[in-house]
């Protein structure tokens, strides 16, 4: 539900309330300090990291962060 400022989103299977106007890339940046390695779904679809900065997350949006590890 859009409150005025804010909205719910859900992030990592997580609910949260973010500002009304945030885009992707600005969510993604307080989830991860990483510059590469970092991918990002909205409500099950891969965005490309250069359509992030366009994308407006609206009520009800689901959204997965995920960052790349190297393991052995």
């Amino acid at each position: 539900m859009t409150t005025g400022t804010h909205t719910r989103v859900t992030v990592n299977g997580a609910p949260r309330e973010v500002p009304a106007d945030l885009t992707l890339d600005r969510l993604v940046a307080t989830f991860s300090t990483a510059p590469t390695g970092v991918a990002a779904a909205l409500n099950e679809a891969v965005v490309p990291r250069r359509r992030w900065p366009d994308t407006p997350l609206a009520d009800g949006d689901r959204i997965e962060i995920l960052t790349a590890v190297q393991g052995g």
